[in-house]
C-alpha cells in the first residue's frame, strides 16, 4: 500500500460551545477513493472546509505528505496540490467553459501574465485547459457561456476547473448533488476515472455511489467518526445501521 499524501490527526472544529468536528482522523492516498458518508448536520462540510483552508480548525494536524499546511491559506495548499468542488456550484457563469479553465490552468504560472499580450495566446495555459475540459467530457462545449451548461456540465466544468490546477488530492463536496439518473451515471464515471491517478475524498449522499466507488469509508455523526473501514465492514456494521440507517437499509441488500 503506498503512503497516504493526507493524513488528518485530532482535528476538531467548535462554534461556541458546538463540537462540529470532534477529534477526527483518517489518511487518503493516490489510487484510492475515500468517502466520508453521515446524516446531515454530521460535520462533513465543516470537515471538507478545514482541510481546503476555508475554515480554521480548533484543534487538529492536517498533513500533506508529511508537511503540516494547517496554518495556510486555500490558494497556497490549492498551489501545493489540494483541488476541491462545492456543494453550490462555484463558477464564473459569465465566462466561456473554456476561459472558467484558462484562470484556472493560469493560476499556476509562477509570474503574472503580461497585461500587453492576449491572454488567449499562451499556448500552454490553452492546452492545459482544453486537456482539462476533454478529461470530463466538455471539450465540445469550449466556447459556452457556463451560464447555459446543464446542472450536470457544470458540474463537470467544477472539476475540470480543479484539475487544470494539477491538484493531487481531490476534495469533493456531494459532486453528484441535484443531478438526475444519467448524469449521475457519468459522473459517477468521471469520478471513477479520476480515482486511478489521485487521491479523493469525497463527501456524497448517493449511497449507490459511494459504494460503487469507495476503497475506504468513514461515517460520522454528530462530528465525530462512528465507524471506518472498507464498504464490506461498513455494510455489516450494526453501530452504522442503527445510527445512521435507523436499521437494515437498501444499500445493504
Amino acid at each position: 500500500m503506498n503512503e497516504p499524501i493526507l493524513q488528518v490527526r485530532g482535528l476538531s472544529k467548535n462554534f461556541g460551545g458546538l463540537a462540529a468536528v470532534n477529534d477526527v482522523s483518517l489518511e487518503v492516498r493516490i489510487g484510492e477513493l475515500h468517502a466520508v458518508i453521515g446524516p446531515n448536520g454530521a460535520g462533513k462540510t465543516t470537515l471538507i472546509n478545514m482541510l481546503s483552508g476555508d475554515l480554521p480548525q480548533s484543534a487538529g494536524t492536517i498533513l500533506l505528505r508529511g508537511t503540516e499546511i494547517a496554518h495556510l491559506a486555500p490558494e497556497r495548499r490549492s498551489h501545493l496540490g489540494v483541488g476541491r468542488s462545492y456543494q453550490r456550484i462555484n463558477l464564473f457563469p459569465a465566462f466561456s467553459v473554456l476561459e472558467n479553465c484558462r484562470l484556472a490552468a493560469q493560476s499556476r504560472r509562477p509570474r503574472p501574465l503580461n497585461w500587453l499580450r492576449d491572454a488567449m495566446a499562451y499556448g500552454e495555459i490553452l492546452a492545459k485547459a482544453r486537456s482539462a475540459l476533454s478529461v470530463v467530457g466538455l471539450a465540445d462545449r469550449a466556447d459556452a457561456i457556463a451560464a447555459t451548461l446543464s446542472h450536470g456540465e457544470q458540474r463537470q466544468l467544477e472539476i475540470a476547473i480543479s484539475l487544470a490546477t494539477d491538484p493531487e488530492l481531490l476534495l469533493l463536496d456531494e459532486p453528484l448533488a441535484g443531478m438526475g439518473t444519467e448524469e449521475s451515471l457519468s459522473m459517477v464515471a468521471l469520478i471513477g476515472a479520476l480515482a486511478t491517478n489521485h487521491a479523493i475524498l469525497l463527501v456524497e449522499h448517493d449511497m449507490d455511489a459511494v459504494f460503487r466507488l469507495a476503497r475506504v469509508l468513514t461515517v460520522m455523526v454528530n462530528g465525530k467518526i462512528l465507524a471506518s473501514g472498507t464498504p464490506e465492514a461498513i455494510r455489516a456494521n450494526r453501530e452504522v445501521q442503527s445510527a445512521y440507517l435507523g436499521g437494515a437499509a437498501d444499500f445493504l441488500c
